[in-house]
């Protein structure tokens, strides 16, 4: 179908919505000239007309009725940034059986039902392009599906959820609370007003869902992924782990095993001199090693309207030469069911313990014994601060790698011991 131009239905006009919609009104020109075809804002679905918007549109452009966006047949292309999984996967899954080309930056949407839906975009002879769901505007999907396919991935390691990214720098450098740095995130426009998405490791797990989907050709589904969030991490720990010469970071961690492959999201100490600790703020990165290219960093903002607008129209654009072409330029997706992901107790990871005890003798020894008991063989015993008052001191354990099972039960059995008032922190060391 050869089009003068394509029109597009937007679902959404907020902070991403109204970016592109700016970028579609303002650069009608260059953007034609990229794509080859104009590129039409035909009509904008919201939920309330009255709002105020930082983007001027006219009145008619807008609409509250799904259908006008879904079901109307001059609308070629559905782009939506709304966000959210239902009603937006229904959304999306009408456009395509409508024979609509879709765009979206909904990871939740893509993470859970992405793989039904680019099966029925294939059956229905339409596109789905979704570089906005990830790492906002790191070009991800794009590099995996032309750039890196001659690779076969062995593992991928990346910090991309702005959010903690930004809160764990601010209690790393300024020795803040969890709760004080999420308010400074809210405060700088970082946060949402309910952070659990992000402090709990959802959103990080959405993405590595996707990512790991595509640089492996398998189907991973975000409840297969181990996740854990920052909210067991305290200023003190920061502090720790640069006199051990480590940050912490957030990390979704992906990598290959025999005829399996391991997926997990949670904090971890980072060496300092390891591309990952050096993100800092609200940027995003990811680490691939491929078998051809070795190692591959790509770095940028992984929140934020303008870098996610960017994907979303540079989507746009590539749907736009595609179809003027009349082919379906991107490899279709193809993907093997058959892989498991390796439950989190059989992973081999080192880790870092900060215990809280009585300062006596002897109690060295009984962690020491615990540890020894669970054969996990340690690396670094170091006495932090003692208390005079309450007669108790802080020690940091760090281990050699063992199975993350035989870790917890070390963590669990240390807990139970007399002399410990608390296993206060624990985190896997990347």
């Amino acid at each position: 179908m050869a089009h003068s131009s394509l029109n597009v239905g937007l679902i959404g006009l907020g902070t991403v919505g109204s970016q592109v919609a700016e970028r579609m009104l303002t650069w009608r020109s260059q953007l034609a000239r990229r794509a080859g075809v104009e590129l039409c804002l035909q009509r904008v679905l919201v939920r309330d007309l009255t709002k105020r918007r930082s983007v001027e549109l006219e009145s008619d452009l807008m609409t509250t009725d799904p259908a006008r966006v879904l079901e109307d047949p001059s609308i070629h292309v559905v782009v939506e940034v709304a966000g959210g999984d239902e009603p937006m996967r229904g959304y999306l899954e009408r456009a395509i059986r409508a024979g609509k080309h879709v765009v979206t930056a909904n990871k939740v949407v893509m993470a859970r039902h992405g793989l039904e839906l680019l099966d029925l975009a294939a059956e229905k002879n339409v596109d789905v392009y979704f570089e906005a769901a990830v790492g906002g505007g790191i070009p991800l999907i794009s590099t995996f599906r032309t750039d890196l396919q001659a690779n076969r991935i062995e593992r991928l390691s990346a910090v991309i959820n702005g959010t903690t990214n930004y809160v764990l720098g601010r209690m790393g450098a300024a020795g803040l609370s969890l709760e004080d740095a999420v308010r400074e995130a809210q405060a700088a426009g970082y946060a949402e007003a309910d952070p659990t998405d992000d402090v709990g490791g959802f959103d990080t797990t959405y993405k590595l869902a996707i990512l790991g989907s595509i640089a492996y050709e398998i189907k991973v589904h975000p409840d297969d992924i181990f996740r854990e969030g920052i909210e067991g991490i305290e200023p003190v720990d920061f502090r720790y782990a640069r006199e051990l010469g480590y940050a912490i970071k957030l990390i979704a961690h992906t990598q290959r095993h025999p005829g399996r492959i391991e997926a997990r999201v949670h904090p971890a100490m980072v060496p300092l001199d390891h591309p990952l600790a050096q993100v800092e703020g609200a940027n995003n990165a990811v680490f691939v090693e491929g078998d051809l290219v070795g190692q591959v960093l790509l770095v940028g903002q992984g929140a934020g309207g303008r870098p996610t607008a960017s994907a979303v129209v540079g989507d746009l654009i590539d749907l736009a030469r595609s179809i003027r072409r009349g082919v379906q330029s991107r490899p279709s997706f193809s993907f093997d069911d058959r892989v498991a992901v390796i439950p989190m107790g059989e992973v081999m990871t080192r880790a870092y313990y900060r215990i809280r005890v009585d300062d006596r003798a002897g109690v060295l020894a009984a962690i020491g014994q615990v540890f020894a008991e669970e054969g996990v063989s340690i690396s670094s015993f170091i006495q932090k601060d003692a208390w005079v008052q309450d007669r108790t001191a802080e020690l940091v354990v760090t281990t050699h790698p063992a199975s993350d099972a035989s870790l917890q039960l070390a963590r669990a059995r240390m807990a139970q011991l007399e002399a410990v008032h608390a296993v206060s922190s624990f985190l896997r060391v990347f």
